[in-house]
């Protein structure tokens, strides 16, 4: 493959085509570890609106060391996988008082940061520091391995060093942001997952991939496993009683307090949500205070006014909706 000339048209399509998404608009590495840390498992349209509102409110690494985290999870509120916010709160907090304001911008640097991966520290290399490496996030890898008819699934290790070896062999010898910037995008608008718009792609005549709606091949996951939840209900009409979390998952948010038991009454309401790799019936009974077994975790009951300033996870948010509106149609 004739990379430098690869690399001149799938650039030239960039320019012309690439969206105008507000994190492209900086070389900030703050803002730049911000977006990154946000698009984890996350939308493009989902994560500008909340880019815009943090940075906003936390327009500097400082302000964000600074502020408190329920404050942090609450602006985080409706992305979901809180750990992400926890981890950019004590990776702001490392980098303004541990390095005294110096933003890491060498890999290890960066990987010694709460929450940093692979991904994200060669992220903030290429867009922040304009350095030429390799960045492989869903899109890049399913560009490389239709490039390069790469059929080692690649979520193996095998498969992702032939993919990292291939994508070495593209990239520049500098200038790492508008190449990285214009492969990721290839793959969000043409060399989609599916059946790609092959007609429309800028650099079709690299592609050795006679089947590239088959690429790239993955190994098998393992079955979704099913399970239920029980929450209580406990409200008088104006406040809902509510447990904050200190568990690994959904530490420091507030939600309806569990129950170890199904109570025989039945459910009020139910919903379903999925995490990693299961999917959760989430079902919630009406109590009393009374009713409940004593917990460490502390207790809260918040009016209904306060429940949009808090943290809660959204599984919760959804279902104190559902409740609330299930008391609204009774009456």
């Amino acid at each position: 493959m004739n990379g430098k000339e690869f690399r001149q048209r799938l650039c030239a399509w960039f320019r012309r085509h690439g969206r105008d998404l507000p994190w492209r608009q900086t070389r900030d590495p703050y803002a730049i570890l911000v977006s990154e840390m946000m698009l984890q498992q996350t939308t493009v349209a989902a994560v500008v609106p909340y880019f815009e509102r943090w940075m906003k409110r936390f327009p500097s690494v400082h302000e964000l060391a600074a502020a408190d985290e329920s404050e942090v999870l609450a602006l985080w509120q409706g992305l979901g996988y809180y750990r992400r916010a926890r981890n950019l709160h004590a990776a702001a907090k490392k980098i303004s008082l541990g390095l005294a304001g110096k933003f890491p911008r060498d890999y290890d640097g960066l990987r010694d940061l709460p929450g940093v991966g692979d991904y994200t520290a060669q992220a903030v290399r290429a867009f922040a520091f304009d350095e030429s490496v390799p960045v492989l996030d869903a899109n890049v890898i399913r560009v490389v391995a239709r490039l390069f008819d790469i059929r080692t699934p690649v979520d193996t290790a095998k498969g992702s060093a032939k993919v990292r070896g291939k994508l070495e062999e593209l990239l520049p010898s500098k200038g790492g942001h508008e190449f990285v910037s214009a492969i990721m995008e290839l793959g969000a608008l043409v060399c989609r997952a599916g059946r790609p718009d092959c007609l429309l792609c800028p650099v079709k005549s690299f592609c050795e991939a006679k089947h590239p709606e088959k690429l790239p091949v993955k190994a098998p996951k393992a079955a979704i496993k099913e399970r239920s939840e029980h929450a209580a209900w406990v409200s008088d009409g104006k406040a809902v009683l509510l447990q904050q979390s200190t568990a690994r998952r959904w530490g420091g948010l507030w939600r309806l307090p569990p129950l170890d038991d199904e109570p025989p009454s039945g459910p009020a309401v139910e919903l379903t949500y999925s995490i990693v790799r299961e999917r959760v019936r989430l079902r919630v009974h009406r109590m009393r205070k009374g009713g409940l077994s004593a917990s460490a975790e502390p207790r809260k009951a918040f009016s209904l006014r306060e429940l949009e300033q808090i943290a809660v996870p959204s599984p919760h948010r959804r279902a104190i909706a559902k409740m609330i509106q299930e008391v609204s149609d009774r009456r």
